[in-house]
């Protein structure tokens, strides 16, 4: 029985020495064998093994932080002032996350945000791209973006999708600057060497409403051609906020204290996600609620779009307000707190969840 026990032992304990057990070093290599190496441009492995695959947690460099839109609007409206859009194409400054590397323009190692201002009479102009993108409406009225011809209002809150490989454009035929928030999976794509643009002439536009008005009006409702047709991958391009909240509020009310208020955008023929590689979803929070939900593998951005709170971002505190955006990294515990005890919070979230799952590697986490 004691040679049970030990073996019992020797079997439950030997993964925890091997985790424990140091890997040779470079250091430890003869000069002359590292230089063999270098001039065949070999590399040995083990030296630099733990930094590629760390047990039980992947390394992360991104920071918890938070973008203030008060801050952030006036260096915007002075880039309106300092570029005109024909040297800018387009008129962004990038949320780049510190620890990453504010050369890198990232938010997070997949995802890019940019705040993005046009003015009145410009147009931003045509063209498509490989990476993936979304515009979500900030300030302002009056601009719209074409999308294959499809010309899509931006009103505050509205998503609009720019998927890959599909002609864009941009414009503004009201008053005063309009600001939206760019997200695209730009880290990616030019991480695989797969990122280009083509520039193209102005696109004709359908004379009609865009689907969101019309085709894809009311959940549950399909145009009745839509049975028996192959699917689109993207057949509704503008998701209206005013539709969203109302969907949230209706849903507020079969949602328990401290259960996620969070509907997901998706496609209205397949139920799948928007886009291949980033998921978006919309996320309420009742007067005075705090949240934590699930700890995922998937890197987020959130984005406000009503009320004032403080998340907790594994140990960091991040107050946001209106129209600020924060950063969460892979893996990361959250907690998410409306700051008002008598109004709603919204807030927009940016995932790269569908990129992970295509990946299968996504994962979700039930920490005790």
């Amino acid at each position: 029985m004691l040679i049970m026990h030990l073996r019992r032992e020797i079997f439950t304990v030997a993964p925890d020495w091997q985790k424990m057990a140091a890997l040779g070093t470079l250091e430890e290599l003869p000069l002359e064998y590292r230089q063999s190496l270098t001039r065949l441009n070999l590399l040995p492995l083990w030296p630099s093994l733990r930094n590629f695959l760390p047990h039980g947690k992947p390394i992360r460099n991104t920071a918890p932080v938070v973008w203030r839109y008060d801050d952030i609007r006036p260096l915007l409206l002075r880039a309106g002032e300092l570029t005109p859009i024909e040297k800018a194409e387009r008129r962004v400054l990038v949320l780049a996350n510190p620890g990453l590397g504010l050369e890198n323009a990232r938010a997070t190692p997949t995802i890019y945000l940019g705040m993005q201002l046009i003015l009145p009479g410009e147009t931003a102009p045509n063209h498509r791209h490989t990476p993936s993108a979304i515009r979500f409406a900030v300030e302002g009225t009056g601009a719209y973006t074409v999308v294959e011809g499809e010309k899509l209002p931006m009103e505050r809150g509205d998503l609009i999708l720019t998927p890959p490989q599909l002609w864009h454009e941009h414009g503004h035929e009201g008053q005063g600057p309009v600001v939206w928030l760019d997200a695209l999976d730009l880290p990616l794509i030019h991480d695989i060497e797969a990122s280009y643009c083509i520039d193209g002439t102005s696109q004709p536009i359908a004379n009609r409403p865009d689907a969101s008005q019309t085709a894809y009006r009311r959940a549950g409702l399909l145009p009745y051609t839509a049975l028996d047709r192959v699917k689109r991958d993207f057949p509704l391009l503008r998701f209206p906020w005013t539709e969203v909240r109302a969907a949230l509020g209706d849903f507020a009310g079969t949602v328990g204290p401290g259960e996620p208020v969070r509907l997901a955008y998706v496609n209205p023929e397949t139920g799948a996600e928007c886009l291949p590689t980033l998921g978006f979803s919309a996320l309420m929070l009742r007067p005075g609620e705090e949240i934590a939900p699930v700890r995922r593998s998937a890197s987020t951005i959130f984005h406000v779009i009503e009320g004032s709170g403080e998340s907790t971002v594994d140990g960091t505190s991040l107050a946001w307000s209106e129209a600020d955006t924060f950063a969460t990294p892979t893996h990361a515990e959250i907690r998410i707190r409306n700051g008002s005890s008598d109004a709603a919070a919204y807030l927009f979230a940016v995932d790269d969840a569908p990129m992970q799952r295509r990946l299968g590697l996504y994962e979700e986490f039930a920490d005790a």
